[in-house]
């Protein structure tokens, strides 16, 4: 088994409605540090020469733009909430470049909704220039993207609604979790890094706060973690940073972290 090296880039690390929320005029919406910008939460992920991101939000083709994407080889779809699918008709753009249908790993649920919500990609004659998507279905069981990378699955609750996290490696990364069983946490032990959702301080009926992250935090053990799909109640980025335990960080748009994986 041989060692490498990936990289992580956080594209957005915003709650369902990012920061600033539009027509809020609270002290984190109006901050003039850009870390208290965030686009809905998603990540681009690089190991050799494979360039993935985890969901495709609303501000997929912000994100893409923003950080010089110029090749992606798959998207891997946590669960099909708006913000973390509504951006999936941009990948025409990938479509366009390749030339070819752009690989989509998902669920059986989640492509149920995409055929939901992206209906016209998916007719038997379909209008000129819509998205093309190669869906390959996943289940809570490690699989291979573009048979090179393992990547571990871990089921977590987003409330009723099951959401897929991923571990590649040392890391792992899950958004949308309120509650995760204790054969899930198996797969998430001996982490390096570990990055989940804190949505603000007080209780959430489908996301942890920040008390409850920290806890699987202590109890999972990792060497760093991050949070992410962080809301505006939360607070400005240098009022929370201040809160946080010494290997706990927040994350913020445009953060970059090595990892190690092995093949």
């Amino acid at each position: 088994m041989s060692e490498h090296h990936g990289q992580l880039t956080f594209l957005g690390s915003g709650t369902s409605q990012g920061v600033p929320v539009i027509a809020c005029e609270c002290p984190v919406c109006l901050s003039s540090d850009p870390k208290d910008k965030r686009l809905r939460a998603s990540v681009l992920i690089e190991v050799a020469n494979l360039k993935f991101s985890i969901d495709a939000g609303p501000d997929f083709r912000q994100q893409m733009l923003r950080a010089g994407v110029k090749q992606l080889d798959a998207i891997l779809l946590t669960h099909e909430h708006k913000d973390h699918i509504a951006g999936l008709d941009d990948v025409r753009a990938f479509n366009y470049q390749a030339q070819k249908d752009f690989p989509i790993y998902c669920s059986k649920q989640v492509e149920t909704a995409l055929h939901r919500e992206f209906y016209y990609a998916f007719e038997p004659n379909p209008y000129p220039g819509v998205p093309k998507y190669q869906i390959e279905l996943i289940e809570n069981q490690p699989f291979l993207l573009n048979d090179y990378l393992k990547i571990d699955v871990i089921e977590v609750m987003h409330h009723r609604m099951p959401v897929f996290g991923f571990r590649i490696g040392n890391l792992a990364y899950i958004t949308d979790a309120k509650t995760i069983t204790e054969t899930e946490k198996q797969k998430l032990k001996g982490l390096d890094t570990l990055i989940i959702n804190a949505l603000h301080e007080y209780q959430h009926q489908s996301h942890f706060n920040l008390e409850e992250a920290l806890a699987l935090i202590t109890e999972l053990q990792p060497q760093k973690s991050y949070l992410t799909h962080i809301s505006h109640l939360f607070g400005q980025h240098k009022e929370v940073a201040q809160k946080l335990p010494a290997n706990v960080w927040l994350a913020h748009d445009g953060l970059q972290l090595e990892f190690q994986y092995f093949d």
